[in-house]
């Protein structure tokens, strides 16, 4: 009976973001610039897709409470936990000056609502002495619980650069919860991460791979605290689930975030919350992308700007098939997380010493190569 709600969830997001997308335009409201140290996009696109994503899983839970007749007040406490990290990701989106520190307070403040309706909260991490500590200080567990709540968050808003990159990874680790769920027993996670997903397959559908819609950094914090949640929920409701199964399924953003701050301290402690062009997906665009070559055409650089989210799909995966499969094998799950790592600083080095393997690059197709060159000779003339 679930896949109706889920089924209902997509349809209420698609439509809502074709209603946004064409309110947007007409009001010229809530557009994303399209200069920047980090902006790859010449059109003017609506950075609010947070706003659709938000309905379809208000509604979603909300219709679920009703159709199944069981669990209406743990819903309705999702649902108010989301409202601060939600909100201040709105106002940053609408009024462009909310700094990212009320966004990572707002964030933590939802974290300890959380804490205090769902029980969700980081009560242990398969770490000896680690999880002493968490049982003996329970402040330590909460100072800890917002940190991991509020970082996950932002690590989503970090990765938030591209078509379709987000919004895959996000639909990637609330399917594998939910997989992961239901090898549990744990219905109420699994439909939560279920309702969650189908929201932003709906949002999908428009941002990839013509961007036609950004989800913004309401959009970007709603998730990354939802993901945060159900991550700690599994995990304090499931004693058999390993905390480094969601810990593992997050890692690709969470390791971007505290490698870019390591970068980026290495060079002076006062760029370290500054923006710069240096992230791994962006890296990938500029070095890998060679199929449009270096054409300022807005449809080359819009299709440079999709494609390069495939390769970070695939990093996703890499960690959701482990997490799914070991998910109660803290050692395995350890051993893939420092995998990652390591693959995350090879790859990051080749990159910036443009050393990549030939069969990563996607070069011009023959008739883009014939195009040019005709094009080149027509111009000597």
């Amino acid at each position: 009976m679930i896949w109706g709600f889920v089924f209902f969830a997509v349809l209420t997001s698609f439509w809502v973001c074709w209603l946004t997308i064409r309110m947007a335009h007409q009001l010229k409201f809530g557009g994303d610039e399209s200069s920047g140290v980090q902006k790859f996009h010449d059109h003017w696109v609506p950075r609010l897709g947070g706003i659709p994503i938000f309905i379809s899983f208000f509604s979603g839970l909300l219709l679920l409470s009703w159709g199944m007749h069981d669990g209406e007040q743990t819903f309705a406490n999702v649902i108010l936990c989301t409202l601060p990290a939600f909100g201040i990701g709105l106002l940053e989106d609408i009024t462009r000056r909310a700094g990212v520190l009320p966004r990572l307070v707002m964030t933590m403040v939802a974290a300890g609502l959380g804490w205090w309706l769902l029980d969700a909260g980081l009560h242990r991490l398969d770490i000896p002495g680690v999880d002493t500590l968490l049982a003996m200080w329970p402040l330590f567990a909460l100072v800890l619980t917002l940190v991991a709540a509020g970082g996950v968050a932002h690590a989503i808003n970090i990765i938030d650069g591209y078509n379709g990159l987000s919004g895959f990874f996000v639909i990637v680790v609330l399917a594998s919860l939910a997989v992961v769920a239901s090898q549990v027993g744990d219905v109420l996670v699994m439909q939560i991460a279920l309702i969650s997903a189908a929201s932003v397959l709906g949002f999908l559908v428009w941002n990839f791979p013509f961007g036609r819609i950004f989800m913004g950094d309401a959009g970007a914090y709603l998730l990354g605290f939802v993901i945060a949640e159900l991550a700690m929920m599994l995990v304090v409701r499931n004693p058999e689930v390993s905390p480094w199964c969601p810990l593992l399924l997050v890692m690709y953003p969470v390791w971007e975030t505290l490698f870019s701050v390591f970068r980026r301290a290495l060079r002076s402690l006062a760029q370290i919350g500054q923006p710069d062009a240096l992230h791994l997906h962006q890296l990938i665009y500029r070095r890998l992308m060679k199929r449009y070559g270096s054409s300022k055409d807005p449809h080359h650089r819009l299709m440079r700007n999709s494609f390069t989210s495939l390769y970070l799909w695939a990093l996703a995966v890499f960690c959701a098939v482990p997490a799914m499969l070991f998910w109660n094998n803290t050692p395995a799950l350890m051993g893939f997380s420092f995998l990652f790592a390591i693959s995350y600083v090879i790859l990051y080095r080749r990159l910036i010493q443009f050393r990549m393997p030939r069969f990563m690059v996607l070069k011009p197709s023959a008739s883009k190569r014939l195009h040019t060159s005709k094009r080149t000779r027509s111009s000597s003339k």
